[in-house]
């Protein structure tokens, strides 16, 4: 049996039919309604997160995995705001959310009630459409009307090709708790449909500004591998150096970060093709910004200007597989120059240096040596995993020693929060397939609520770099002169996650030299429990 609620009902019916498959939902009695609905509803599976910050964070990492939109449905109040962080992520990474909000009634804002405040348009910045449903039932058929009208028009914007998150705040008088219904509406679908791609037009100045290059590059940025493969653009590739971490899609790794790091730099590009999303990198992006003079092409799904090395000449609204393949097939018949490709081999002998110069590197116990060790042994691994990564040092070292698969990570917005959230909820919506996730201790401890989950899998393990505090603050040019820098910045702390992890049923194990170490690694990649995995590494 279904709420009483029409408007309820009409938004059950409406996300099950735009094929919303997956709901986070968080305690309440305001948003009761909607999650009895959600759970009855056989199309959508439920998963029950209490914190509402780490449940947002856990919807991320469901779409990361599905590519799809995901629902986190919330109760009134503060619990709304909570949603923001991860809001504010998946907009920067181009995953959908769709953040449903129970509300009170319109009189009752700004009257001194409880768990009442002004909640449409508290999360403007991140979501390209907000809607409020009607409670009072519409004039026209179940369905039809304004609540139908309202709910299609968010769903069309979350399920669209740029992925965008969309809110929908949901007033809801009482009672509340009547579920009278035996079925949801035939509610009206509202479709759109839009060509195919056709990349036949491309901006011919676009073209020719690259037939003419000396110094061409090709900048890919955070793509997910779910939506982005190379094929087909073989004769591109082979003529101009393409750059890439390991947060792109690709089967190795750019070492650029080191190769910048040395004292003969290449010159400067005078061409840029620039794909996908964010960079870690500060040293490419610092190198890129002084080719002033370099015209620079942007690729994204929404037309947004993205001035990311501050020399942008034009964009190219569309999705960058499609894009390198028609390049491709337009150059194909175009000879390269010997400049064109004289430039494109500094590149890869320097680049080859500087994977050499990693790979002979000599080891002492540290965070660096965790991920190499995790990385070489995950090489050799017989079985389907995917990899997260946390911010600050953790990706940094996942683009010095990740190879040959994907990399996922919160880059976005590069919050050190919900990263294990993130993964948990892509674990969760992956149960045959491993998740790792490598962390840093302050990524970790402030996310510490994503283990208190009733939908944790086993098949989620996580690497913990334990150096007790943001040992990345004491890298920061200047920042050792601050006598805070020890006390203050760089959050010092003497806990480990022993505690947290025997309170939530997570099997632990700590790892305090390089034998132990790889005896937590071969436990991470091969070990077979009913429980996740946390190894923690004690530096």
């Amino acid at each position: 049996m279904y709420s009483s609620k029409e408007n309820v009902n009409i938004l059950t019916a409406l996300l099950a039919a735009h094929g919303i498959r997956h709901a986070v939902v968080c305690p309440g009695s305001r948003n009761a309604p909607i999650v009895h609905n959600l759970n009855e509803c056989p199309d959508i599976r439920c998963y029950p997160v209490t914190d509402e910050r780490s449940a947002a964070f856990f919807a991320l990492g469901i779409a990361q995995a599905t590519d799809q939109p995901v629902v986190v449905c919330v109760t009134s109040g503060t619990a709304l705001l909570n949603v923001a962080p991860a809001v504010a992520e998946a907009h920067y990474q181009h995953q959908s959310l769709v953040v449903i909000s129970a509300d009170r009634p319109a009189e009752w804002i700004d009257q001194l009630d409880g768990q009442t405040l002004r909640q449409p348009g508290v999360l403007t910045p991140w979501v390209d459409i907000t809607v409020t449903l009607p409670e009072a039932p519409d004039a026209q058929p179940t369905g039809n009307g304004i609540v139908g009208r309202l709910v299609n028009e968010a769903l069309l914007a979350a399920t669209s090709d740029h992925h965008p998150c969309v809110h929908i705040n949901v007033p809801l008088s009482e009672p509340l708790f009547q579920f009278t219904v035996d079925r949801l509406p035939d509610a009206r679908v509202i479709r759109r449909y839009a060509p195919a791609a056709d990349y036949a037009c491309l901006p011919q100045q676009l073209i020719d500004d690259l037939r003419h290059a000396q110094r061409p590059l090709i900048v890919v940025g955070q793509l997910s591998p779910l939506r982005f493969h190379y094929e087909g653009v073989n004769h591109l590739f082979a003529h101009v150096i393409v750059l890439h971490e390991a947060l792109a899609p690709f089967t190795s790794v750019s070492h650029f970060d080191d190769f910048l790091d040395m004292p003969d730099e290449p010159p400067l590009p005078d061409f840029i093709l620039y794909l996908g999303d964010a960079i870690v990198s500060k040293r490419l992006k610092a190198f890129l910004r002084r080719a002033t003079n370099a015209r620079t092409w942007r690729v994204n799904l929404t037309g947004a200007v993205e001035d990311t090395f501050l020399n942008l000449r034009g964009i190219v609204v569309g999705d960058a597989e499609c894009l390198l393949q028609s390049l491709n097939t337009k150059l194909s018949s175009h000879r390269f120059t010997s400049a064109q490709m004289d430039y494109r081999r500094q590149w890869l002998q320097r680049l080859s240096q500087a994977s050499a110069a990693i790979a002979a590197g000599q080891l002492t116990f540290s965070e660096a040596a965790a991920v190499r060790i995790f990385e070489q042994q995950l090489s050799l691994l017989d079985a389907p995993y995917h990899v997260h990564y946390a911010n600050s040092t953790a990706v940094r070292l996942a683009n010095r020693y990740a190879n040959g698969h994907p990399v996922w990570c919160n880059r976005g917005v590069n919050g050190i929060d919900g990263s294990l959230s993130t993964a948990a909820g892509f674990a969760s919506a992956h149960p045959s397939s491993l998740t790792f996730l490598v962390t840093g201790d302050l990524s970790f401890f402030y996310d510490q609520n994503a283990l208190w989950n009733q939908n944790l899998t086993p098949n989620l393990r996580i690497l913990l770099l334990n150096n007790h505090g943001g040992h990345i603050f004491h890298h920061l040019e200047g920042l050792s002169q601050s006598p805070a820098l020890s006390t203050l910045i760089a959050a010092p702390h003497q806990a480990t996650a022993e505690g947290i992890c025997l309170e939530n049923d997570i099997y632990y194990q700590q790892a305090t030299d390089i034998e132990t170490l790889w005896q937590g690694i071969d436990l991470l990649l091969h070990a077979t429990l009913s429980r996740p995995i946390v190894v923690e590494v004690i530096l």
